[in-house]
Order: C-alpha cells, then structure tokens, then sequence
C-alpha cells in the first residue's frame, strides 16, 4: 500500500509529490491525461491550448455566467496547464495575505496564513522550477530572502517600446519573472519563438512541471499513473479509504486504490466535483461551502493596432509587467490615470505576445482570415488582471445527468461583481493609455471567459464554519485527506496563482511528510519494543 495517493498533476499535485518523495514515502500520483511529446508538432498551430489533443470536453461542464450559457473542457495532462501557460511566476504580494473588507465583502474569506509564513516555500518553488527574473523592479514586490535563480533576458525592441510609453505617464514597468530556461545548464535554452504562451514547448526549455518536476521525481521513484481518471473517494464518514480509478481509455474494469492518506489536486473546478460526487461535504462542518466562492479573475486583453509591424522579428515579448494600480487609488498615478473610476484594490497588466497568424486563421470565423491576416502582425498589447471578489453565489454543483464515467456532471455558476468590473475597466484603460502614447491607432477589448485562473471553492482558513480546509489545507471532519490545489485558496489576489499554488501545495506536504514520517516511527518503536 501507497503512503500517499495524489489526485491531479497540476501545480499543487506535482510540488506535493516532490515534497513527499523527498521525505522518502511512497507515492502514487494519478493523472487523467497523458505525457504530452515534444518536437517540432508543437510549433503547429493545431496544438495551441484548446486546439490541442490534451483538451478534453468529453466531460463538459455547463456554465452559466455573464457571457451566457456554454459548454467548456479542460486540459488533461502529465503537468497539467502548466506545459501550456506563459511561465509568469509572480509571488502574492505580503498585503494579499491580510483581509480587506473591498474584496472579501463579507464572505468570511480570510488567510491563516501569512506572507512570511509563505515566503521560504516561494523561494523553494523558484529555485525548483528556476524561475528568471530581476528583484527591485516592481514597486509592489514583497520582501524575498533569496535572489532570482536566474537573470531575465534583455527586452525585445516591442516591450522596449511599450516601457517607454508607461515611463511616460509615470508607471514603473518591470520585467515578468518567467519560468523559462534561458541559460541554465544541461538543458535546452529558450530560443524566443512566438509559440510558448498556450503551446508545449518543442524544446522543452519552458520550465512546466513535466519538464523539471514529475520527471525528476519519477526517477527518485514516484509512481505516476496516466491516463486515470478518479471517479470516487470511498469514505466511512471519519476517513477516506480508498479512490475508485478507471481508464481514460476504457475497457478495463474499475479498481479501488489506497493509502494512509490522499491529496486531492485536480484544480479548481475537478476537486470540489470529486468531493460533492463523493457526499464528502457532509462530513465537514463547513459542507454548504464546498464548491462555492468560485474565483476566476475578471481579466481582459487590450490590443493596439499599429501602423506597422511592433514586433517585426515575431519573437516571444511576455516580458513586461505593469502595478503600479495594484492597490487602487491610494496610489497618485492611479489617481491620475482615472480619478474617481474606483477605490481600493486593483490588479495589474501584464504585456502578452503577437499571436501566430496561422492560429489567428485558424481559430477566426469562416470567411473572415484572409480579411485579418494583413492586421494581425500590426498588434501588440496587455492583460489586464483584476482581483475578482469571492461571492457565495459563484459556484460549482455535481447534480447533471452522469457523464461517460459514470459522475454526476458538473454545473458552473459565476458572475463578476460591479466591483470587479470597476477594477478592470481602470486597469483596460491605463493600458490603452499606454498603447496610445506607444503608436497605436486604434484598439480592441477582448474579454476573457476561460477557467484558466479559478480558485477558491475548497478554501482554506480559521473558521471551521466558513473553511472547509485548515491551514495546513487539511479537509476538515476526514481525518486523512487534503486539498493542495488552487481550490484551497481563499482570496485570488491580481496575480498569476500558479507560484502560490506551488508554495501553498509544498508548505502542506512538507508538514504532512513529517506526520506520516512521524507516525511510522512511532510505530516501528513500538514494535521494536
């Protein structure tokens, strides 16, 4: 028998799994998709993000939101959407660990835990995925006790252009810490092609946890399993005892696996499907909370059209980020920037790359890529990411018809707060703002409705009544299970989650490596005496 079952390879499974390994316990890590290949089919078109074959939508879920109804999927696969994200590796900032009522509103959400607390297990995670970047740049940058791991490269002549411009209205840009290998040895370093933000990396010298996490892990022996899909945890009410696993493949009968413990970690929305398909709400004095307080950014891109090519060498330029709204209008550039739009809290830009024609063409409506092809060349532009407030009311539920494997198929609830969408308008347009003082002629918005950020819907926090998860992100009223993922993070901040989900995950296990570690001398004493 396992010590450990792990459940989702993700940021939170994978950094628990190295943790855990370390200790010298005995791992099982089941993942739904497979590995995904590296070589040149990855500099395709057809394997962007949710053209490639690791999205999946043969278990859909139906969501409702502010953009309508729909149907989505999610990727499935060994490192989970880390092989396909941009690599922008930003810690929370220290205030984004303390409660302030503009965002949580009421909702009870709340850290019992603290930035300095974090803080050694953020370094950990750097030095693990080797993460390139430059401190003393961003104005909003809390306290690190180590340097980057490695130094960013130079700005491409577009993000150059582009820092100007903010330098001009007053900004600090700063360059994007980025989980890239750009010279660290005995592996391939990144040659800056267009294709890195929502593709595999060809040369995997993007730094996703495939590459530089389960793959190290394997060979110190833990036990990764693709290609399983969990479609249960067997419980008695006080303890799991046992996950029933099938093939993604199918033809092949379900089993029921077990361990001294279980890690849950299949992402934001999977887990709670997991654990209301499973009546494990039941047995956790927080019950009504499991699935709710879904978070997901309200975030927008902002492109500029410019006269000619900005980037006239098509290479990668996710290189820069903006906060100086971070914290809202306490700040004067805010204040100038959009006097009297909102108050409190904000987020952050963050520049994104000139996207392939050939994905333009391909993703475009019929009839329509001819028409945009000779436009698409001449844009350039920024994320806006605002902190979207945890509401009691955003929420998953496990109640559809089964899905092919059997599971109650999942509904997703969420709509933006009048706050959140204050937030992002002021943070759309300081980056129009700088657009416009950079060239651009004219502009587009583009809303983003994906999952790719969601949070928040098996939080962790002090009060048992609001918290379904302790703050070593143990489920509360199961004795010997734990949720690692981004589900357990109480508040969304206006970052990338996927470095706090990393520390979070390492901060858990490594103190449950140490109990389990703990436990099994105890009773090897015992038995020797």
């Amino acid at each position: 028998m396992h010590d450990v079952i792990i459940i989702g390879s993700g940021f939170g499974g994978a950094l628990a799994a190295h943790a855990l390994v370390e200790a010298g316990l005995k791992v099982l890590l089941l993942e739904r998709g497979r590995w995904v290949s590296r070589g040149p089919q990855n500099w395709e078109p057809g394997a962007a993000a949710q053209l490639s074959e690791h999205y999946f939508s043969d278990t859909p879920y139906q969501v409702t939101d502010d953009h309508g109804r729909s149907v989505t999927g999610a990727f499935h696969c060994v490192g989970g959407p880390s092989v396909f994200y941009g690599g922008v590796s930003l810690r929370f900032r220290a205030e984004d660990f303390e409660p302030h009522e503009e965002i949580t509103a009421g909702s009870g959400a709340e850290w019992p835990i603290s930035y300095d607390d974090l803080e050694p297990y953020y370094a950990r995670v750097e030095e693990l995925i080797g993460v390139a970047g430059k401190a003393g740049e961003d104005p909003t940058e809390p306290w690190r006790s180590t340097p980057y791991p490695e130094e960013p490269r130079p700005l491409q002549p577009v993000s150059e252009r582009l820092s100007a411009a903010a330098r001009s209205l007053g900004l600090t840009p700063f360059r994007l810490p980025l989980a890239i290998n750009y010279g660290l040895p005995n592996r391939n370093a990144c040659r800056e092609c267009p294709t890195c933000d929502g593709f595999a990396c060809a040369i995997s010298a993007k730094n996703d946890l495939a590459t530089v996490i389960l793959n190290p892990a394997v060979e110190r022996g833990l036990e990764l399993v693709p290609e399983s899909v969990v479609t249960g945890l067997e419980h008695d009410g006080r303890r799991v005892t046992g996950v029933r696993v099938t093939s993604a493949r199918g033809g092949e009968e379900t089993r029921v696996l077990r361990a001294r413990h279980y890690i849950l970690a299949a992402g934001a929305l999977a887990s709670p499907h997991l654990l209301l398909a499973s009546g494990l709400e039941r047995a956790n004095p927080a019950g009504d909370t499991v699935g709710r307080y879904l978070m997901r950014h309200c975030n927008r891109i902002v492109f500029g059209l410019f006269a000619r090519r900005p980037d006239p060498e098509a290479r990668f330029h996710k290189q820069l980020g903006i906060h100086d709204l971070y914290f809202g209008e306490r700040n004067a550039i805010a204040r100038g920037l959009q006097p009297g739009a909102t108050s409190g809290r904000l987020g952050g830009l963050q520049q994104l790359v000139t996207p392939p024609i050939s994905l333009v063409r391909m993703q475009a409506p019929k009839g329509t890529g001819p028409f945009l092809t000779p436009f698409v060349s001449r844009i350039t532009g920024f994320l806006a990411i605002a902190e979207d407030q945890p509401q009691y009311g955003n929420r998953v539920v496990a109640d559809g018809a089964p899905d092919r494997y059997g599971m109650p198929s999942l509904r997703v609830t969420h709509h933006y707060s009048d706050r959140d969408e204050a937030a992002v308008r002021v943070l759309a347009r300081t980056g129009r703002a700088i657009l416009k003082r950079a060239g651009a002629l004219a502009y587009y918005n583009h809303r983003i409705w994906t999952f790719s950020h969601a949070l928040g819907t098996v939080r962790m926090g002090r009060d048992p009544r609001t918290s379904p998860l302790d703050g070593d992100c143990r489920f509360r009223g199961i004795e010997n299970l734990s949720v690692v993922d981004a589900s357990a993070l109480p508040t969304a901040a206006g970052v990338n989650p996927s470095l706090t989900i990393a520390a979070n995950a390492l901060r858990a296990a490594t103190a449950l490596a140490a109990e389990l570690r703990g436990s099994e001398r105890a009773v090897l004493a015992e038995r020797g005496g």
